[in-house]
This record gives structure tokens, sequence and C-alpha cells, in this order.
């Protein structure tokens, strides 16, 4: 079921309390001291933080290549192996949330059906997103073999779609964690894992 639009990726500012219910009852402040804070939820917010930490480090690296801190030459060496093991992380972890995770939680509370219809609309809108920062990212690195000025429009094109691809992905990782952690604090981690 599609969101309504004012929820959608990336016109969505932050949840409404009817999506993140949960949100009141377990505060962030709170969520590492709780009692049923465990290991999978310790590991989830870690793979986020991990995304976060990925997804900065590019964005630096493309504002080096951008401002001619990074001869074009040179890029598909620093570029390729931290972009693609960013790209694999990110793609196995909507997976396993999306085939394993997103459905226990559906199946522990009804209430819980929109927030998941919501995270899983988001995985297709970063998907689009994540498939046009490789296109141009492809683009970028067949330029750098080619004259100077192909190669500096390559990259802009290219930053500027990563850059669109890490704005919904931090929208996207803050509401998962208000959705799923306070989940995971209520219903106990062992009913997901």
């Amino acid at each position: 079921m599609l969101p309504p639009p004012d929820l959608l990726l990336p016109a969505r500012a932050g949840l409404p309390d009817s999506i993140a219910y949960l949100r009141a009852r377990y505060p962030q402040s709170g969520w590492r001291s709780h009692a049923r804070f465990g290991q999978l939820a310790d590991f989830w917010l870690h793979v986020h933080a991990a995304l976060r930490a990925e997804a900065a480090a590019l964005g630096e690296l493309n504002a080096r290549a951008r401002g001619d801190g990074l001869d074009p030459a040179a890029l598909p060496a620093h570029f390729v192996p931290p972009f693609n093991a960013f790209l694999g992380h990110l793609d196995a972890h909507h997976r396993i949330e999306d085939a394993a995770y997103f459905p226990k939680f559906r199946a522990l509370d009804p209430r819980m059906a929109a927030a998941f219809d919501l995270l899983e609309n988001d995985h297709h809108r970063i998907d689009a997103a994540l498939h046009a920062a490789l296109e141009t990212a492809r683009a970028m690195v067949d330029s750098a073999r080619g004259p100077t000025a192909a190669a500096r429009s390559a990259i802009d094109r290219h930053a500027d779609a990563f850059t669109d691809l890490t704005t919904l992905l931090d929208r996207h990782l803050a509401d998962e964690e208000e959705i799923v952690i306070p989940a995971m604090l209520e219903h106990g981690e062992r009913s997901v894992s």
C-alpha cells in the first residue's frame, strides 16, 4: 500500500506519532539502558552507523574529486572499492529486512503494518536512487580515462546523484530506528530473531 504523499521520501521530514506509535514509550535517549535492549538492537544500530560512515566517507571522496583534490585519473582506484562495499552492505541490509525482519514485525502487531509499508516503500525509492548513483559512478569511472572536462562533468553528476541517495538514506535510517528499536523493546528481540 502506497503511503500518503507527505510521508514519501524525500518529502517526509519525520514520522507522525500514528506511525511511530511506540516512540513516546521508548524514547531514543533510553534505548541502550532499557532491559530489553540486546544484541540484535545493538547490531541494527551498528549496521546503520556503518552505512552512515561509509556514505560520509564516499561523500568526502566526492567532495575531494569535485574540488580538484583528487586527480580524475586516480579516482577509480580510490573510489570503486569503497563504493562497491557500500552498495553491497546497503543492498544486503535492505534484503534481509524485507525478507525476514519486516514480515516478523508485521506478524507481532497489526498496528505496525503502516510503518513497514512505509519502510518498504522507502527501500524502493532508495533502490532507484542507488541505481542512479551507480550509473553516474560508472560514467565517472569511464570518463576518468578521457579528457579532464568530461571527467569533471561526470564527477559533478555523480556527486549530485550520491547526495540525493544519501539524503534519502539518512531520513530512512533515522525513521527506521524510531520504528524498529522501540518495537524490539516492546516485544523483545526473540520475537523477531
